[in-house]
């Protein structure tokens, strides 16, 4: 597992790069890798605009494959998150929130469902602990395009990548 400390203000730029690198070395075609860029940069967003530091990307890697992303946040508050993301493609917003005005989601609202929709469903929000800190936070994932093109339903085992993750600044 690689775990990068993102600086707010920058965290949305350094996890596309990170996920940029991480799937470029396993040669995925271009289109695979801007949808993973364009969640990365979604959930890296919402975690500045609706959370607090410290922000971690993880990287997991199955037989040296990165297979997992998470976007970690310092509040452990899952709120709706998980009612979005479990969803099915063709529920909105509005279909979860009845009265919800339309309107508010002409400048926010609509992320979380391009990350579901761009990860095909293979995504999840889930408590966690910060691997920096050790402070009680949430993590937002999804499954990383792979060459094989199978990819993960749920997390690796955190426990056991723990033991092998390096951190990066």
């Amino acid at each position: 597992m690689l775990v990068i400390l993102l600086q707010p203000g920058s965290a949305s730029r350094r996890a596309r790069a990170v996920v940029r690198e991480a799937l470029r070395a396993e040669c995925l075609p271009d289109a695979d890798i801007t949808d993973a860029e364009t969640v990365v940069a979604e959930l890296a967003a919402n975690a500045e605009t609706h959370a607090r530091p410290p922000y971690e990307i993880r990287i997991f890697n199955l037989a040296d494959v990165p297979t997992w992303c998470e976007l970690v946040d310092g509040d452990p508050d899952l709120g709706w998150i998980p009612a979005i993301l479990d969803r099915s493609g063709k529920q909105t917003v509005l279909d979860l929130f009845p009265g919800t005005d339309a309107g508010l989601l002409s400048e926010s609202g609509r992320g979380l469902f391009l990350v579901r929709e761009l990860t095909d469903g293979h995504c999840r929000a889930y408590t966690t602990t910060a691997f920096t800190t050790g402070v009680p936070a949430k993590a937002v994932a999804f499954a990383l395009p792979t060459r094989s093109g199978s990819c993960l339903t749920c997390p690796p085992m955190l426990r056991l990548a723990r033991r092998r993750a390096r951190l990066q600044r």
